[in-house]
């Protein structure tokens, strides 16, 4: 059954108990084949790659959630990702915001093209500008809303039917908010990927990659190339990722509680020159974000004013934790130029305004009072006299 809210469906969505055994939490099936009682006389499964109960288990859960026709789990976002872009033809383009991951941008750039599958960055904040963008070979648009690292906000809905008026693939990153603050495919979007690393997990210590599609038709060829490339999540992993998802809710409740208030703390921080964060109300995306998500998640970036080294701010942290990722129940801090965006040219970062002083939080669980306390003592030190 499907449940009205989705705070129980996090719990009892998709397949939530093994009917064989009628255990609660669905078993880790580590095999990877599975007996057949005759030629042609499968009980459901052949082998683990094409299809596993732990793995399938997961899959039907973040379709249920995202709201979607089939959901597909993989060994990473990427793995997802190089998925989803295989959808596409040689010759054909896509358009990506003007801010997206790092990764994404040396997928494309570094691999895709050797296939002759191109991509121009698009001001997707701007529906009227990315639609100017659109040209014959373009066949798909990639959005992430808020974007990594400047947590600029695109109208998915606009841009959704702008980009099917032009028979347009609309793809959406929707790692930083998940389906329980933002369900693209509500506002339009044909597929939803995710970095399960990050809030789905929640716990920093399992790497995984979701992908939900919107029709049968997308259903089946994505099915396909899961199973001819094989980059699947196994079944541990899958078991993991289950768990971490039973929690997603009490968790992103107080992520987003303590990212309010850290927002608001630099907003007001005498030594800090910009905040982007989609739940301020100065913020420029603020009234797109209300419109399409729960509230404004839990991602923040900011830039110290210029008499203070942020080199000496990352050194001095106690508490919070200089590392790639985010979305764990601990506070993380990067700085993107040189970490999660240092794939992509400088030149480029420089002129979408991913600056050499952009500083990026993913605030975590710990009490907020902590992360503050930490942050100040770390301002106050990198100040040069």
């Amino acid at each position: 059954m499907s449940y009205k809210n989705i705070e129980t469906a996090l719990i009892h969505g998709g397949i939530s108990i093994d009917e064989r055994t009628g255990a609660v939490n669905v078993p880790i099936y580590q095999t990877s084949t599975f007996k057949q009682d005759g030629l042609g006389k499968m009980r459901g499964y052949e082998y683990s790659r094409t299809g596993n109960p732990t793995r399938e288990a997961l899959e039907a859960l973040i379709a249920e959630l995202e709201g979607g026709e089939a959901g597909f789990a993989f060994a990473s976002g990427l793995a997802a990702e190089t998925a989803v872009l295989s959808l596409l033809n040689s010759g054909d383009r896509v358009l990506i915001s003007s801010n997206v991951y790092g990764g994404t941008f040396r997928l494309l750039d570094k691999v895709f093209n050797h296939f002759n599958i191109s991509y121009t960055i698009s001001d997707t904040e701007n529906p009227q500008a990315f639609e100017k963008d659109i040209t014959p070979d373009v066949k798909a648009v990639l959005i992430e809303s808020p974007a990594n690292p400047l947590m600029t906000v695109t109208d998915i809905r606009a841009v959704a039917e702008i980009a099917h008026r032009h028979g347009l693939l609309v793809i959406v990153d929707n790692t930083f908010m998940t389906p329980y603050l933002q369900r693209p495919l509500t506002l339009g979007a044909d597929i939803v990927i995710h970095s399960a690393t990050k809030y789905l997990g929640g716990h920093s210590d399992v790497v995984a990659g979701l992908a939900v599609v919107k029709t049968k038709e997308l259903a089946e060829r994505l099915a396909f190339l899961q199973n001819s490339t094989g980059g699947v999540l196994p079944p541990f992993d899958s078991f993991l990722l289950i768990r971490g998802i039973k929690t997603l809710g009490v968790r992103l409740d107080r992520h987003v509680y303590n990212a309010e208030k850290a927002a608001e703390y630099l907003s007001k921080h005498s030594a800090v020159k910009s905040v982007h964060y989609p739940g301020l109300p100065t913020d420029k995306g603020y009234e797109v974000n209300k419109r399409q998500a729960k509230n404004g998640g839990v991602m923040i970036s900011f830039e110290l004013k210029d008499n203070y080294d942020i080199k000496v701010f990352f050194e001095s942290l106690q508490l919070v934790t200089l590392a790639e990722s985010l979305g764990g129940v601990e506070s993380l801090v990067c700085h993107p130029s040189s970490m999660t965006h240092a794939s992509i040219p400088e030149e480029i970062r420089k002129k979408v305004g991913i600056t050499d002083g952009l500083i990026r939080l993913s605030i975590g669980i710990e009490n907020i009072d902590d992360i503050l306390a930490d942050i100040d003592q770390a301002i106050a030190a990198s100040e040069v006299k």
